[in-house]
């Protein structure tokens, strides 16, 4: 109540404020749409020339050392996609995942 002689001043509104709610969700995270097939690798030629062995660091920082007889040129720092499969020879190629480059 408010003193004597004082009268309770009129609200502001006559309406209530509009309740804020919960905010909807984000929506989750989709999958990349440029992934490559598992069989490709996409980087840069670390240790190149006539081959049959490459260096390559891939676009995920994964080291290969590859083996491809030819495969042809493929010049240091130069910007690959390959095909690679499991290397079925025992060949050193180097530091790095060995994988072979599939040439068909």
């Amino acid at each position: 109540m408010p003193p004597p002689g004082r009268t309770v001043p009129p609200p502001l509104s006559r309406t209530d404020p509009p309740s804020i709610g919960t905010p909807p969700k984000p929506p989750k995270p989709t999958e990349p749409t440029d992934r490559l097939p598992t069989d490709m690798i996409a980087g840069h030629v670390t240790r190149g020339g006539s081959g049959p062995c490459y260096g390559l660091v891939s676009e995920d920082g994964v080291e290969y050392a590859l083996y491809g007889a030819g495969a042809g040129d493929l010049a240091e720092g130069s910007f690959v996609t390959l095909r690679i499969s499991a290397r079925s020879v025992r060949i050193d190629c180097g530091p790095g995942t060995p994988a072979s480059i599939v040439t068909r």
